[in-house]
């Protein structure tokens, strides 16, 4: 994975998990459980492109 991507990825998911802390602080529970579903995808979603990237640049014996 390239640097950049890499870096958008961390960057959005940190975002995304100082949203659920404001939210938990503003006691709204729906935006806590829609933010947190969403951080799950998105670094889920950055794990899986990794791994792809990886066994894509892997040479097959």
């Amino acid at each position: 994975m390239s640097k950049p991507l890499a870096l958008l990825f961390a960057i959005v998911g940190t975002l995304l998990l100082a949203c659920i802390s404001l939210f938990i602080a503003l006691r709204q529970p729906w935006m806590v459980l829609a933010c947190s579903v969403i951080s799950l995808g998105v670094i889920g979603y950055g794990f899986a492109l990794k791994a792809k990237i990886r066994r894509k640049n892997t040479p097959s014996e």
